[in-house]
């Protein structure tokens, strides 16, 4: 009989935090700008220079750490972790083994096997190194200081993840409180989250944990959750055939699918860490510590409940409007201005989805405003125009954020509301199709919808719908 294996997953995500500025100088962390253009002599490692700790970044990490459950260390400190590598400028990198700012919490994920709190063993503030980017061509690489010395914290779990499915609900939880919070936007894209996989398999029922490798900076929830089977798979295979899985850190290939060793896993004493003698400990006051908590704000899972108790809505709109605080803001902006939240819902939840579909874009990435979705739903209300105009005016809302109200005005997309006026078109179509008045007579009702596409024709799609039906029915 064949032996069961289990897998045994621990995570360490690294998140660049939302600052403005950097976490021991004041260079910007904004992404995408010209390399080493955001770089002064403090994150380039000159020597002779003195690092100055950003109060946001502590203020962030304890958010994290209060919304994920752990316990605040109220005396902290950082230390230096030693290494050579061409993108870290001081040879050595500011983190937090000793005493993290975080520790032992942990937070509730829910598979389809049912729910299970996932532990945190620390969470801890670090600066991230540069970047060196290989040219192949020249076969060079070049180093871009502008990540250097961005802001990090690194959550670790404890290895109490077994499946894929169990890790990337960690991690879209994990994500949706630190957007909750605005501690970061965690675009993976981007690499403002990043997450080292430490995974190792054993057999079921067995104790002791297996050997695990670390498979860095995997940069999708896709990526993630193949990189995890083609491991796991890996594992499994070299244990069958009696083989031994080395302890080491891997790189994950994700076009081809594979995995390969870059190098032994070092452990702490590689590090040489020691006290960071630059900068003094960190004393978080209970004061400080409770305006933290004070100001956290409504999470996912009390948003959701809100939703369906005060608003009335499904708990299907609940889920789709909170799975992005984006969503959620512009969902409570425009109820407020327009009182609607059923209507607001329904907006949002089939057009606005279906455009970020088409567009391939992010729900972060809306544009329009509140105010004149608010509008628009007022001019649907109030039969100023109808649902096909309304849904084209939409489409400019969504690319352009236009105000609907002049947009309709300019563009003479009012609803035809003058029964005068469209009894007399009417009158004309009704004329000229014998057949369809014939095929309505006989009890067709396809005919009567054939007439009013006729009608909606002849106004340009103006016409009140509701007034057409009234119209037709009469006449017929």
């Amino acid at each position: 009989m064949s032996k069961q294996y289990e897998t045994v997953i621990g995570l360490e995500v690294h998140v660049e935090l939302a600052t403005k500025t950097k976490i021991f100088c004041s260079c910007s962390t904004a992404f995408g700008s010209a390399p080493n253009t955001h770089t002064c002599p403090v994150c380039t490692g000159m020597p002779g220079s003195l690092p100055v700790l950003n109060k946001q970044v502590v203020e962030y990490a304890m958010a994290v750490g209060v919304a994920t459950n752990c316990q605040i260390n109220q005396y902290c400190k950082f230390d230096r972790k030693n290494y050579f590598y061409p993108d870290n400028p001081q040879n050595y990198q500011i983190s937090q083994l000793y005493l993290p700012i975080c520790h032992d919490g942990g937070i509730e994920i829910e598979t389809e096997n049912g729910k299970k709190t996932i532990g945190i063993h620390e969470i801890h503030m670090e600066e991230d190194a540069g970047k060196l980017v290989h040219d192949d061509w020249e076969d060079v690489s070049l180093v871009d200081y502008n990540r250097s010395g961005v802001p990090l914290i690194e959550i670790v779990s404890e290895p109490d993840m077994r499946s894929a499915d169990e890790v990337i609900a960690y991690l879209e939880k994990l994500r949706m409180i630190i957007q909750y919070l605005g501690a970061s936007d965690c675009k993976m894209q981007e690499g403002s989250m990043r997450a080292d996989v430490n995974l190792s398999v054993r057999e079921v029922g067995a104790k002791e944990f297996g050997t695990r490798t670390e498979m860095k900076n995997i940069g999708s929830f896709k990526a993630i959750a193949r990189a995890i089977e083609a491991e796991t798979a890996r594992q499994i295979d070299l244990l069958e055939s009696g083989e031994q899985v080395i302890q080491e850190t891997r790189r994950w290939n994700d076009d081809q699918g594979y995995s390969y060793a870059m190098r032994s896993k070092e452990d702490a004493q590689d590090y040489r860490y020691f006290p960071e003698p630059d900068l003094v400990p960190i004393v978080i006051s209970d004061e400080w510590l409770n305006r933290i908590r004070e100001e956290q704000p409504e999470l996912r899972d009390e948003k959701q409940k809100r939703y369906t108790e005060s608003f009335g809505l499904p708990e299907y709109d609940a889920q789709i409007l909170t799975s992005s605080k984006k969503l959620a803001d512009i969902f409570e902006a425009t109820t407020e201005i327009c009182g609607k939240p059923k209507k607001v819902s329904n907006w949002l939840m089939v057009e606005t989805m279906r455009l970020l579909k088409e567009n391939e874009m992010d729900a972060q990435d809306i544009r329009f405003s509140p105010a004149n979705l608010a509008k628009l739903i007022e001019l649907v209300e109030a039969g100023t125009i109808n649902g096909s105009v309304a849904k084209e005016v939409f489409e400019e809302i969504f690319k352009e954020d236009i105000d609907p109200e002049k947009y309709v005005e300019e563009k003479g997309l009012k609803s035809m509301n003058d029964e005068g006026e469209l009894r007399q078109t009417i009158e004309e179509i009704v004329k000229a199709n014998p057949q369809s008045v014939e095929d309505y007579h006989n009890g067709k009702e396809k005919a009567l919808g054939f007439l009013v596409g006729q009608t909606m024709k002849a106004t340009k799609g103006k016409a009140n719908p509701g007034i057409v039906n009234k119209i037709l029915k009469e006449l017929l």
